[in-house]
């Protein structure tokens, strides 16, 4: 008897099911989707084009703001014109590779975008706490590696799933019951023991977010008790309306993703559609509210954008 062949279980298409019970709606659920994502890539794109003409605005905690800007544009991108399509056109088809492309890009721009945010909190850290030593820690050179370090991170972390995905064989159950390819949502499909996917899937992604948690955590318990000791009360101010932003920002990227993936391991009581529509908002709100958090608090960011757009050079007093 020959060998049993896996590969020929490996199905050469997927279908994305979209939102269960509610497929009747998507052409309504769209509107509300494709306007969060237009207004997401206008306030990323408007953040990043101001940073990138301004020459004041080069400076460390700016050009982290940039590298958050792209993972928020690399995170919804990712998944939205898919999921648009699915809405508009019924068009649910996607090849094994396409998902899998999907699947990797979309989990390594929400691991970037975790060690992003680790990396801002060590600059208010170094700012706030040891401001003498600011341009000395943070140089260009540094800011660099560190950008290069959340990146190698990332796909070091993401890499395997695909090997672990490509390992299993499906048997001819290709449905997603989601709008976009992710890890276990693919693996749940597989006739095979997935043991090693949900324990990859979970412990190593989490914990890594979880470290980096930690750091940031404890990085805005020694910020809190460095703002304290600050003599002057305007300064004081001004470091912790800088030090607001960023735990807006924190708050709005990890409450969602915890959420949405403590409920896809351990929420099976939970109807399917609420499940589906949280990710979906999961990979659309933190790039469409990341912009305007800065934008509104961060008074540098506000007036750059009205010199800019508003007021140009030749006609500002």
């Amino acid at each position: 008897m020959p060998p049993f062949n896996l590969t020929s279980l490996m199905p050469a298409t997927f279908i994305l099911a979209g939102i269960p019970g509610m497929e009747k709606s998507h052409v309504w659920i769209s509107i509300p989707f494709c306007s969060t994502y237009l207004a997401a890539l206008l306030g990323n794109g408007v953040l990043l084009f101001v940073i990138r003409t301004e020459r004041s605005l080069h400076q460390p905690m700016y050009l982290f703001l940039s590298m958050l800007a792209i993972a928020d544009l690399m995170l919804s991108t990712t998944t939205v014109p898919r999921m648009l399509a699915l809405f508009w056109f019924g068009a649910g088809e996607i090849s094994f590779g396409a998902c899998l492309t999907q699947m990797f890009f979309l989990h390594f721009s929400s691991s970037a975008e975790s060690a992003i945010l680790l990396a801002m909190a060590f600059d208010r850290f170094v700012a706030i706490c040891y401001p003498l030593w600011y341009g000395a820690v943070l140089t260009p050179s540094a800011i660099v590696k560190m950008g290069l370090v959340a990146l190698l991170r990332s796909f070091c972390i993401i890499f395997p799933c695909i090997f672990l995905l490509k390992r299993l064989p499906f048997c001819g159950h290709n449905v997603i019951p989601h709008t976009y390819c992710e890890h276990m949502g693919i693996a749940w499909l597989a006739c095979a023991d997935i043991s090693v996917n949900v324990v990859y899937g979970l412990a190593v992604p989490f914990a890594a977010i979880v470290l980096d948690v930690v750091l940031i955590v404890v990085s805005y318990v020694l910020i809190l008790l460095a703002l304290f000791r600050l003599p002057p009360r305007t300064a004081r101010h001004k470091a912790f309306n800088t030090c607001v932003s960023h735990v807006c920002v924190i708050l709005l990227f990890y409450i969602p993703a915890f959420f949405t993936v403590l409920t896809h391991r351990f929420g099976r009581e939970i109807p399917r559609h609420i499940h589906i529509l949280l990710a979906n908002l999961y990979v659309l709100f933190p790039p469409l509210l990341n912009p305007v958090v800065y934008g509104v608090r961060t008074q540098q960011i506000k007036e750059k954008v009205v010199k800019v757009f508003i007021c140009p050079r030749s006609h500002c007093l």
